[in-house]
């Protein structure tokens, strides 16, 4: 008798990239994810980004995670990601300890090597070391949680083994995921990846999958896959409507795309969802676009976000309300059994 694969995992994803002033962002955000929270969403995930506020505006992750941690009951909260390589390893250890004992053990901690290499000189330096700083101070965060000795014979406190079985690693190569995998980690699927040189037609699944392959290979015996699918996802109740937040996000996000490696021979706006690996429209549209995704029938976690379409605030709630009733339930999501009539009452 075949067996029936587990119930994903639903996520809500953000940057902090709301128009708006710094503070209006985190309160908006905050909103989303209560929301996300009241109609089912199993966890809640927040970028970390420095200086550039239009790439994300949001540089102390654990401190905004901190302040939700009071505000929600349920949610799973989680980074994605740190950029390690900026941070001391000694005072992540110590801030996400702190974190989960503050948010009844809800965290999840995902970490990567770091952004735009201009980002990396105030910390003083530059970014072609990022790979070999980020696995030290991941030995260093790895090391402190498990309550082994540090420099000078210290010892974290508060202790959090368990957070070794939380740590997810975002890559956009197989030799990543095979990092990912052998140790013993999540691995995290980024929405959209550049394609290599000669493979501009390439499906994003075509680049995931063998990322994904070289991960479970990796991955010793007995421990469970966690596999992260994030992607970008817009719902509305009317084609035209979302089609129109996606011409207006996406033309404006062309030249950041195009910096960050992207190819982009058309910016027509049909052209640009292709290119971006963006899923736009009404529920059935998703449903139909993201089921194409061959990427995402492996995946534990379906995490999505509404980058790059940025669509005005009320948009996004019912983007997360239409995502928890209607497409994540035809992917796969079981939800918490209380029905979208009773979680929209809950928030009228």
């Amino acid at each position: 008798m075949t067996q029936s694969p587990a119930p994903k995992r639903l996520g809500f994803f953000s940057r902090v990239l709301d128009e708006a002033d710094a503070a209006t962002r985190y309160r908006l955000v905050a909103e989303q994810i209560i929301h996300a929270e009241t109609f089912g969403f199993d966890s809640a995930w927040v970028a970390q980004h420095h200086f550039n506020g239009e790439e994300g505006g949001l540089p102390a992750p654990l401190v905004f995670l901190a302040e939700l941690a009071g505000r929600t009951s349920r949610i799973r909260l989680g980074t994605g990601v740190i950029t390690l390589p900026m941070e001391s390893a000694v005072r992540v250890a110590e801030d996400t300890a702190v974190l989960d004992i503050l948010s009844n053990g809800r965290l999840e901690v995902g970490f990567g090597t770091g952004g735009t290499p201009a980002a990396f000189l105030p910390f003083g330096f530059e970014s072609a070391d990022r790979g070999a700083i980020y696995a030290k101070s991941l030995a260093i965060v790895r090391d402190a949680w498990a309550g082994r000795e540090l420099a000078g014979g210290n010892r974290l406190y508060p202790s959090a083994p368990h957070l070794l079985d939380r740590v997810w690693q975002a890559t956009f190569s197989v030799s990543g995921g095979e990092r990912a995998g052998r140790d013993g980690d999540g691995l995290m699927l980024s929405r959209t990846q550049p394609r290599p040189a000669g493979s501009h037609d390439a499906e994003l699944w075509d680049l995931q999958n063998p990322i994904i392959d070289a991960y479970l290979e990796a991955l010793p015996r007995g421990r469970r896959p966690r596999i992260l699918g994030s992607r970008s996802l817009f719902v509305a109740d009317d084609r035209k409507e979302a089609l129109h937040f996606a011409e207006l996000g996406l033309q404006r996000s062309v030249e950041r795309f195009i910096a960050s490696g992207h190819n982009v021979p058309s910016t027509k706006t049909e052209d640009l969802i292709r290119t971006f690996d963006v899923h736009v429209g009404t529920p059935d549209d998703v449903i139909a676009s993201l089921k194409a995704d061959r990427a995402l029938e492996r995946v534990t976690d379906l995490v999505f976000q509404v980058h790059s379409v940025d669509p005005p605030h009320e948009y996004i709630l019912r983007s997360l309300e239409l995502t928890a009733s209607e497409v994540a339930p035809a992917l796969g999501w079981i939800g918490n059994g209380s029905s979208a009539h009773e979680r929209r009452l809950a928030t009228a």
